[in-house]
């Protein structure tokens, strides 16, 4: 067990970045509802974690006081607290319908067809290498094409989306660098330049809504508004970073539990249907994204202690995902698992509106992958993130037979 009497989200043990499940046991264990060095609140039960996601009235998701001192005036201010994820209404309501109105079940499955085309596309470059990186050469792949049909961006034009991706997300960690800082900056800035030709472009040479998220945002009104400029690039940069990140680390997560488990790796072979459960146990078991925050509104007691208004609250979704009071056995892989009431996508208001098109792209990603290279094997050592945010690989080298 963990000694948890120094743990610090600021200050966290290399080995906690490989396997941070023992620490969230033992907090569990010891202390659900921690107070933490800065000020803040660790949670690590499923039932306080859910009860925090569903009651919208007791804790915001605006960022702009806690970020203020973070980044300052700065353009990952500005993305940060402009983007739907860290909003409340009326913004929040009014982007998320826009996003929506374009992700219906039936705008999904018409993604299909292209979807298994890209997937099988990149299979039959893989069985031409026989080494490949599953992250590099496959998983990240697969969700930069996804949104950038979304959002109609030109084939040409979407090399630089991953590492700014990454440089922005990064820059939600815990503690930042001044190396990340400057980097998360500058995508922030050569995103939104970006951004501003291709928007340009879409208002004279609009697209179908139907299908087209850019085209929505920038035509589309809610209650009689239509987004800012400011707002408009600012979630089109999110939509992109919380499709990409994500799904990538859901396809490679998934890859990489097969290799570890391989009675449920021989079982999803037997058993193809299986992949649904599969993908929602990959989530639970490896949450792509473990941690989200909230800020109390007005007083509120969890789990015995008493937060004043103002309280800044870390929600551990990896942990909640792990808990034996929701899961029974919650450390075992089991693909067929039923029911799986996971918070991978978060719950309520925030609860993910990508996550059926999430959830789609993992299934036909890893389950043709499966399917076409069965005894795929590792060939060199993976290497994490080495985030605590978000959970998966930069590399995932392997042998395809």
């Amino acid at each position: 067990m963990p000694d948890l009497s120094g743990f610090d989200l600021r200050a966290l043990p290399p080995d906690f970045y490989a396997d941070p499940y023992p620490w969230y046991r033992a907090l569990r264990a010891e202390d659900p509802v921690r107070a933490m060095p800065d000020g803040s609140w660790f949670l690590t039960r499923y039932a306080d974690v859910e009860a925090v996601y569903k009651d919208v009235r007791s804790y915001s998701s605006d960022k702009k006081v806690e970020f203020a001192p973070k980044y300052g005036d700065t353009p990952l201010f500005e993305h940060h607290t402009t983007s739907l994820v860290f909003n409340d209404p009326p913004l929040h309501t009014r982007v998320r319908r826009l996003i929506a109105g374009a992700l219906t079940p039936r705008a999904i499955a018409a993604m299909e067809p292209a979807l298994i085309a890209l997937v099988d596309r990149l299979l039959d470059r893989a069985a031409g290498m026989g080494r490949v990186d599953l992250i590099e050469d496959f998983a990240a792949a697969i969700p930069v094409e996804v949104i950038g049909n979304l959002l109609g961006v030109p084939h040409q034009d979407r090399g630089p989306l991953r590492d700014w991706s990454l440089a922005i997300l990064g820059a939600l960690e815990p503690v930042l660098t001044q190396d990340q800082m400057d980097r998360g900056n500058a995508a922030v800035r050569n995103f939104v330049a970006y951004l501003e030709t291709l928007v340009a472009d879409r208002r004279c040479r609009p697209g179908d809504p139907e299908h087209d998220v850019l085209t929505r945002l920038i035509g589309t009104e809610q209650d009689g508004e239509r987004l800012s400029e400011t707002e408009l690039l600012q979630n089109c940069i999110f939509i992109l970073n919380a499709g990409h990140e994500t799904t990538t680390n859901l396809i490679g997560n998934g890859l990489e539990l097969l290799l570890r488990h391989q009675d449920e790796r021989r079982r999803l072979l037997a058993e193809p249907d299986l992949i649904r459960t599969a993908v929602e146990e990959f989530l639970r078991f490896e949450s792509s994204n473990q941690i989200g925050n909230r800020m109390t509104v007005v007083p509120v007691t969890l789990g015995g202690r008493d937060l004043p208004a103002g309280s800044r609250i870390t929600l551990c979704i990896g942990a909640a995902n792990r808990d034996p009071d929701q899961f029974p056995d919650p450390d075992r892989l089991d693909l067929g698992r039923q029911p799986n009431r996971h918070l991978a996508f978060a719950q309520g208001a925030h609860q993910c509106v990508g996550m059926s098109l999430a959830r789609l792209e993992g299934r036909v990603a890893i389950g043709r992958f499966l399917e076409r290279f069965p005894d795929y094997r590792l060939d060199g050592e993976p290497v994490r993130g080495g985030r605590a945010r978000f959970r998966g690989f930069l590399s995932l080298p392997a042998r395809l037979g």
